[in-house]
């Protein structure tokens, strides 16, 4: 342990250039790095858009949500422990020592949302951004809402967006990889096409403060699908692209990397080239969100070296603009809270007091 804490140290004092094995402190062999994305990659953004805000420089949002360098610093917090979204915020805050910019929240069918602490909590007492998610089709299926069948439910959640107090973050149905089926109602064409029709609706009823969020499971296996293209339901209806990837801190499993390793894994490139490789190579003109990402518990200070890697290769990934952790004691695999252990929450602090989180809301 003692040497553990010695190569923390040692990773915090080396130039957030160097590689993940180096940066890292690590003696032992480290999962295969993917090859950094190319300088082309992200390209399709702002080109004056950087991810390390110049110290003269303020990093502020445009219409869509997107910041004008950084990067936005969000939470889900409390999940899965019945704790208030504004409690769980709040904790989480006083544990990590920073304001969050983004609160995820989860809503299905005819749930009533923004809620009032909801709003509460984006206002108070600082401003914050509100990422809602919506399971437009609760109840019923992806073709139903695609066909108009639950244009009521979009109606009166259009009134709704439309007293909202801001601009809010908005996804429809995230993860839908692990709901596609073969027929009823569920393909991947029915999904891009309920994505299609509520943006529309949505529009068409006035609602001009909701930016949209196709938030992807990122899974591997999934993203290999001969379906997997056609979940996508078109440029003109998607403003933002998230992916919901987690780490496990157990050295020679599925799952066990540092940052690079998490947004951008691959078994095999001739199948599968990474999510961000992908994301940037098909859809480079949209900004890349993590609005979901965790580290399961299983050793500390595995943890605390993957929460280590965030910072030192985050410029290998300029497309992404907001990271969003998922914040839970008991999510289905296991504790990704950040204060888990003293070292995990140690470097998750390091993370959060970045630099590189300075965006004026």
């Amino acid at each position: 342990m003692k040497l553990r804490k010695y190569l923390l140290v040692a990773a915090a004092l080396i130039s957030l250039g160097g590689t993940g094995a180096i940066a890292s402190g690590k003696t032992g062999p480290l999962p295969a790095q993917p090859a950094a994305p190319s300088a082309q990659a992200g390209q399709g953004l702002n080109a004056a858009v950087t991810q390390q805000p110049e110290k003269t420089r303020r990093c502020v949002l445009d219409r869509k949500l997107v910041p004008t360098c950084g990067l936005l610093w969000g939470v889900a917090p409390g999940a899965f422990t019945g704790l208030s979204p504004g409690r769980a915020l709040v904790n989480f805050e006083r544990t990590t020592g920073r304001p969050a910019d983004i609160l995820h929240s989860y809503h299905r069918g005819d749930e009533v949302f923004p809620t009032a602490e909801e709003i509460a909590a984006v206002q108070q007492p600082r401003k914050r951004i509100l990422f809602a998610n919506w399971k437009v089709a609760w109840n019923t299926t992806w073709a139903d809402v695609a066909a108009g069948g639950q244009d009521a439910r979009i109606d009166r959640a259009a009134a709704r967006f439309k007293a909202f107090p801001g601009t809010m973050f908005l996804a429809l149905h995230h993860e839908p990889e692990n709901d596609v089926r073969s027929g009823g109602g569920m393909t991947a064409e029915d999904y891009a096409a309920m994505f299609r029709h509520t943006v529309r609706r949505l529009r068409a009823d006035g609602v001009t403060n909701v930016v949209f969020v196709l938030v992807y499971m990122a899974y591997e296996p999934w993203c290999e699908k001969d379906w997997f293209a056609d979940l996508y339901p078109g440029d003109d209806v998607v403003d933002w692209i998230g992916m919901d990837p987690y780490l496990y801190a157990r050295p020679g499993g599925y799952g066990y990397g540092d940052f690079s390793y998490l947004v951008d894994h691959t078994s095999n490139p001739a199948k599968w080239p990474g999510f961000y490789s992908w994301v940037t190579s098909e859809h480079g003109n949209k900004p890349l969100m993590v609005a979901e990402w965790g580290v399961y518990e299983h050793d500390p200070a595995e943890k605390a070296w993957i929460f280590s890697t965030v910072a030192q290769q985050l410029g290998r990934f300029p497309a992404i603009r907001a990271l969003v952790y998922f914040d839970s004691p008991n999510a289905p695999k296991g504790d990704t809270r950040p204060d888990s252990s003293e070292p995990a929450l140690s470097e998750f602090k390091k993370l959060a007091e970045s630099g590189v989180f300075s965006v004026t809301l």
